[in-house]
């Protein structure tokens, strides 16, 4: 429990501390599976549904090294840049290990990347060599891959993983062991082993650089809080691309003998509750839409979920009614409220297994092992008491280096104290748990009312017929923002009109505080992270209700 820090005149400050009875992981990420092969070399590592595939971790460092010889053979060195363009695959796993244990840096990249994304992302870290797959989502990878190696002159080399592969893995035989060795000699912690690009959602994306030592860390951190042992086996059906997934599962697994279990390659709710009934998993991954997506899903009574125990709930704020139905109905009784961003590699804050439910409801959870966070005003940079609202901020091993090649845009989020500067409106309680109110450039000002969606959207999940609720604010020449909420309705529900939304809001939220429009929607427009984007949103229904321009 935080023990608090005060202030001259009593009041306790917004700043904590992870206190952790165990040390930080030293060493790379390479040395962690080493170390993972001497202690659980004949325990399933990964467990690919999709193409049939298990690996044990010592299959696994056989694996990783084929492909570290590989790119040996055709020319990686240390400090180079490798993309990996898929979906989630026992293959993407064996990638991730095999750059970080030659000494290159991985560079992640959406599946759904249109070309000019693609184009950029390789510019601009000079990726010299790219890894996907033959067709991806209705991509063809092999066209577009071949044409980014015509286009830019930094990229050497496209490596198919399926059609390939083989061919790809047999050129590495020429690579001794002891020239594998001497690639893997001198490599250290600090090293830059990654590059995750921010799904921003204004603007270019911004490469946070991240090192052995921020993500092992991570990893093993958040594995440690879940109380996972060699006996876990986490159901991950988010990203791989992302932090959520090759961190926060990949990684946690890693630093404690666990098992990853790969639905397929893509999210589907049935697919989901497939492998975690026949794999026994103890663990499941989502972002809130996709535990709203297996809580609906037609044969979810059928199921046997009992294995369950823990998993992360992450990437968007969760609805206090999903909580309540992955808690009661699923049984993941140890669930954890993960808060975070890539920049911080990315868990800064995590609710308890031994945390009442109410806590893990209503807030993200307490500061990590090892991390520091506090609350300041955003005109100021002061710490604020505890219980007011104020920018979250974060230093520690977590933060990441900075920005590639963007030092300007580095200093504008990392102060000269290494404080990251999150842009998250929050708010820390006298025992340390933080909820998140919005972003502080979502806040909607309506008539000099300060509102927060958040706040707006909790309530509107209470009703029985929404399955989602999202707020933005749109231009009004009165108030200045009105506020509209998009609504996605449960199956075979009648749509909510605005008067039937102000009928149930009245009484339970302030009059100012009561959308003006409302939207219904099938979907929203997301960030590869599974984060609503709401500037989109924003300027879609403004644009729909023939509000953009004042």
């Amino acid at each position: 429990m935080s023990m608090g820090h005060h202030s001259r005149n009593g009041a306790q400050h917004s700043y904590d501390s992870g206190a952790s009875d165990r040390s930080l992981v030293g060493g790379t990420i390479g040395e962690a599976l080493d170390r993972a092969v001497r202690a659980h070399g004949d325990r399933e590592a990964f467990v690919d549904r999709a193409s049939g595939t298990r690996l044990t971790y010592s299959r696994l460092a056989e694996e990783v090294d084929a492909v570290s010889k590989a790119l040996l053979r055709i020319g990686v060195q240390r400090g180079d840049r490798v993309a990996l363009w898929a979906h989630n695959s026992w293959k993407w796993a064996v990638v991730q290990y095999a750059v970080a244990g030659v000494g290159a840096v991985l560079v992640n990249v959406n599946p759904v990347y249109t070309m000019g994304e693609l184009s950029y992302v390789l510019k601009h870290t000079g990726t010299r060599v790219l890894l996907t797959a033959t067709a991806e989502g209705g991509t063809d990878h092999v066209a577009v891959g071949e044409r980014m190696r015509h286009d830019i002159s930094c990229l050497e080399h496209v490596v198919l993983l399926d059609e390939a592969w083989s061919w790809f893995l047999a050129a590495g035989h020429a690579v001794s062991h002891a020239d594998l060795a001497r690639a893997r000699a001198g490599l250290d912690q600090d090293d830059v082993v990654n590059i995750q690009f921010t799904s921003g959602t204004t603007g270019l994306p911004k490469g946070a650089t991240l090192s052995h030592h921020n993500i092992l860390n991570n990893g093993f951190s958040v594995g440690e809080l879940l109380r996972y042992t060699e006996e876990d086996r986490i159901c991950l059906p988010v990203p791989f691309f992302h932090c959520f997934g090759m961190v926060m599962g990949n990684l946690a697994a890693l630093t404690h003998g666990a098992c990853v279990v790969i639905p397929g390659p893509r999210f589907g709710a049935s697919l989901v509750l497939d492998t975690v009934e026949e794999e026994l998993c103890t663990s499941l991954y989502g972002v809130p839409t996709m535990f709203i997506a297996e809580l609906a899903d037609p044969g979810f009574d059928e199921r046997d979920l009992s294995s369950l125990r823990t998993g992360i709930m992450s990437g968007a704020p969760c609805p206090v009614e999903v909580m309540n139905g992955v808690v009661e109905r699923m049984g993941v009784h140890e669930i954890a409220i993960c808060y975070g961003m890539t920049e911080t590699s990315p868990v800064l804050t995590q609710t308890r297994a031994d945390d009442p439910v109410w806590r893990r409801v209503s807030t993200v959870g307490r500061v990590g092992p090892h991390v520091e966070i506090k609350i300041v005003d955003p005109r100021t940079g002061r710490v604020v008491p505890r219980g007011t609202p104020g920018e979250l901020r974060a230093r520690g091993y977590s933060v990441m280096l900075g920005y590639w090649d963007e030092p300007e845009k580095t200093d504008e989020v990392i102060d000269s104290g290494r404080w990251m500067r999150t842009g998250d409106l929050t708010v820390m309680d006298a025992d340390g748990y933080v909820s998140v109110i919005g972003r502080i450039k979502d806040m909607v000002v309506r008539g000099g009312e300060n509102i927060s969606p958040r706040e707006v959207e909790e309530f509107l999940h209470t009703h029985p017929d929404v399955l989602d609720a999202q707020v933005v604010g749109v231009p009004d020449h009165y108030y200045g923002e009105e506020l509209a909420v998009c609504l996605r309705m449960a199956p075979n529900a009648a749509p909510l009109s605005e008067e039937d939304l102000r009928r149930f809001c009245d009484g339970h939220l302030a009059r100012f505080k009561i959308p003006r429009y409302v939207r219904i929607v099938d979907s929203y427009p997301m960030t590869a992270s599974g984060k609503v984007r709401k500037v989109d949103l924003r300027e879609e229904t403004a644009a729909l209700l023939g509000l953009d321009g004042r």
